[in-house]
C-alpha cells in the first residue's frame, strides 16, 4: 500500500509539473502574441501620425485636392477609433481593424497619385521626406503583421496539441485570429 501511495504521489507530481509548465508556456506564448500586436499597433500609429503632416504639406500645394484630403483625414480618424481587444483578438474586431487601416492606406494612395499633378510638390523636400517615412512605415507594417501572425501561429498550434489542448480548454485559452491577405491580393496590380 505504501509503494502504491508513493507511485501515485509521483504520478500526481509529474502531472502537476507538466500542468504548471504547459500553463506557463501558454501564458508566455499569449504574451508574445500580445507584444507582437503592440508592435503592429505601434507602426500603424506611426503611419497615422504622419498623415497630418502629409495633409499639411499637400494643402500648401494642391488646393484642388480638398475632397481627397478630406477622405484621408476621415479615414485616419476611423482607423484611430478602430481597436482590437488584446484579451481575445476577436476575428470580427481584427477584420474591422484591418478594414479601417486598409481604407486609410487606400485614401493615402489616392492622395499620393493625385500629387503627380503637382511637380513643385513632388520636388518639395518636406514631401520627399514624408514619402520616404511613409514607405518605411508600410514596410514595417508588413513586417510586424508577419511577426504577429507567426506569434499567433505558435500560440494557436500549442492550443491544438495534445495534451495541452485539454489544459487550454480548462483554463479558457482560445484560438486567435490572424491577419489575412485582402481579397484579390493574389492578383498583380495594374500600373497606371
Amino acid at each position: 500500500m505504501k509503494k502504491f501511495l508513493i507511485i501515485l504521489a509521483i504520478i500526481v507530481g509529474v502531472i502537476l509539473l507538466w500542468g504548471w509548465s504547459a500553463y506557463n508556456g501558454l501564458v508566455s506564448k499569449q504574451e508574445a502574441m500580445t507584444k507582437a500586436w503592440g508592435q503592429v499597433e505601434n507602426v500603424y500609429q506611426r503611419r497615422a501620425d504622419l498623415v497630418p503632416n502629409l495633409v499639411a504639406v499637400v494643402k500648401n500645394y494642391a488646393e484642388y485636392e480638398q475632397g481627397t484630403i478630406l477622405a484621408v483625414t476621415e479615414a485616419r480618424a476611423k482607423a484611430a477609433a478602430t481597436t482590437v481587444n488584446t484579451e481575445n483578438f476577436d476575428e470580427n474586431e481584427m477584420k474591422a481593424f484591418d478594414a479601417a487601416q486598409e481604407e486609410l492606406g487606400k485614401s493615402m494612395n489616392r492622395l499620393l497619385v493625385s500629387i503627380e499633378n503637382y511637380p513643385d510638390l513632388k520636388a518639395s523636400e518636406n514631401y520627399l521626406t514624408l514619402q520616404a517615412q511613409l514607405e518605411g512605415c508600410e514596410n514595417r507594417i508588413q513586417t510586424e503583421r508577419e511577426r504577429f501572425n507567426e506569434a499567433a501561429k505558435v500560440y494557436n498550434q500549442s492550443l491544438r496539441r495534445f495534451p495541452t489542448n485539454l489544459l487550454a480548454k480548462m483554463f479558457g485559452f482560445e484560438k486567435r485570429a490572424y491577419f489575412e491577405a485582402d481579397a484579390g491580393a493574389e492578383k498583380v496590380p495594374e500600373t497606371f
